[in-house]
This record gives C-alpha cells, sequence and structure tokens, in this order.
C-alpha cells in the first residue's frame, strides 16, 4: 500500500502489477470512520482485478488535515476534498461513495463531472431524516448512541457491531474497527439531515450503481430503492450483509457486483 499526501489530505493507494484498466477508482468513507475501512479487503480486491485504487479519509477523519476542529466542516468541505484528489490524479475516477460518503459524491455532482459513479448503502438524496425517523421507531437505544458518539464519545462494542454488521463479527476484529471509528462533523450530519441536499436537477449524472444491504438498518433497502429511483436506474439489494459491507467477512460479495458493473462501462 502506498500512502500518499494530496496537501494535507490522507490518500490510500493499491496499484496493480500488471494494470489493465485506464480509470482509476476513488473510494469516499462514511460517518465516523476514515479510508482505512476500504484497506481492509476493496482497495487490494479492486487491484487485483486491474484497477489502481484510492481512498481518501476526507477533512477531520484518518490522518487528514482537521482532526481538532472536525465540528467546522461541512459536506461542501468534503466535496471539496474529493475534488482536490480527483485534480491530482493523472484520469479522472471513477467515484464510489458508501453512506456519508455517497452523499458527498452526489454533491460532487452538481458541479463536477465523472466518468462514472457507485452509491453504496448510501444517505439518499432526501437526506438522512427518514432513515433517521425509522430507526427512531425501530432501534431507539442505537440511535441514541450514534448521537453520542457524535458528541465526542466512543461507541459501544455492540452498537458498532449492530450498526455495520449483519454477521457475528469476532470480537477482535470488532475491537480494532471500535479503536478506528471517530467522531463525525455536528454541521456535516445536519446538512445531510436537511441544510444541503443534493439538486438532482444542477448534476451531470453519469453511469451510477446504486447498491445497498438486505440487513443495513442504518440505510436500509427502502432507502437504497429510493436514490436508485430518483437518479433512474435500478438497485441491488445484496442478501445476508449490513451497512459496513466492505469490512464483512463475506466483503466479496459486495465487491463483485461492483467489479461486474464496471466491467460493463468502458472506460
Amino acid at each position: 500500500m502506498n500512502r500518499s499526501r494530496f496537501g494535507d489530505l490522507e490518500v490510500l493507494c493499491r496499484a496493480p502489477s500488471d494494470p489493465s484498466c485506464e480509470t482509476p477508482l476513488l473510494f469516499v468513507h462514511g460517518a465516523y470512520a476514515g479510508a482505512w475501512c476500504w484497506d481492509e479487503y476493496f482497495l487490494k480486491y479492486f487491484a487485483s482485478k486491474g484497477y489502481t485504487a484510492y481512498a481518501v479519509s476526507l477533512s477531520g477523519h484518518g490522518g487528514s488535515r482537521g482532526r481538532a476542529y472536525l465540528d467546522s466542516f461541512s459536506i461542501a468541505d468534503y466535496v471539496d476534498d474529493v475534488a482536490e484528489v480527483v485534480g491530482k490524479l493523472p484520469v479522472a475516477p471513477v467515484l464510489i461513495g458508501h453512506s456519508m460518503g455517497g452523499m458527498v459524491v452526489q454533491k460532487y455532482l452538481e458541479k463536477h463531472a465523472a466518468p462514472a459513479v457507485a452509491l453504496i448503502s448510501s444517505v439518499p438524496p432526501q437526506g438522512l431524516l427518514g432513515s433517521a425517523f425509522g430507526l427512531a421507531f425501530s432501534k431507539p437505544g442505537l440511535l441514541g448512541d450514534l448521537n453520542r458518539i457524535m458528541g465526542g464519545g466512543q461507541p459501544q462494542m455492540e452498537t458498532l457491531r449492530h450498526a455495520l454488521f449483519h454477521e457475528a463479527i469476532e470480537l477482535e476484529r470488532l475491537q480494532r474497527y471500535y479503536h478506528l471509528c471517530q467522531p463525525e462533523s455536528h454541521r456535516a450530519i445536519w446538512d445531510m439531515s436537511l441544510f444541503d441536499l443534493p439538486y438532482v436537477s444542477r448534476m451531470q449524472v453519469p453511469p451510477m450503481l446504486v447498491m445497498g444491504a438486505e440487513h443495513d438498518v442504518l440505510i436500509p433497502p427502502d432507502q437504497v430503492r429510493m436514490t436508485a429511483q430518483r437518479y433512474g436506474v435500478d438497485s441491488i439489494i445484496l442478501p445476508g450483509l449490513g451497512h459496513g459491507m466492505m469490512m464483512e467477512s463475506d466483503w466479496q460479495r459486495a465487491a463483485d457486483p461492483i467489479v461486474a458493473w464496471l466491467k460493463t462501462l468502458d472506460l
């Protein structure tokens, strides 16, 4: 793995030994995470398929700038982060955003072009309120714990398990993810809830993949279908996986549909 500096942004990169695809991939993480979540399995796997795979830690996350003033960052700031990295790559990448990262990718399309985008368990263009209300009724304790994480507290181990995984993940791996997770910007959460939702009419919508997970309690399948409908594409709902599909033991079941979709594109 190469750990690059794009200005003050942390960017992880896995390059193929025999590159067969000219267009690189740029993975954008969700709330409470960083580029590390993609490097567990996805970056290496996509590199093995011939793609140069990058993952950025957005401002205030991972090894990137601004950890001390995380709450000052907006979704627009995260969009600027993605634009900064894209501008330094030799070829414009396919953008792959998970959860909050999917919202960042949607907002990116308001001002920038992309060869293709994949929205993975993404916050829908209608925002977070629908899923938050659903969570408040179905799992009120989980919603409360997530709100405490925003305030700077570490998540309860069981909160992390229920929020991210469908599988009964082993304790050692869960503890490692627990220590890697971090608070999220209150400003960004409000942006995704109400104040800075995507304007689809402003976008140049490229080829798009919309994918979710059967057992996702944060962005459930109905929210994923809503996103797909808004963009006029079909959705893929993966059985047997949770929100953190790229970190589950069966992560390849989430990666392979993305690979298959990429192969249909003339990139």
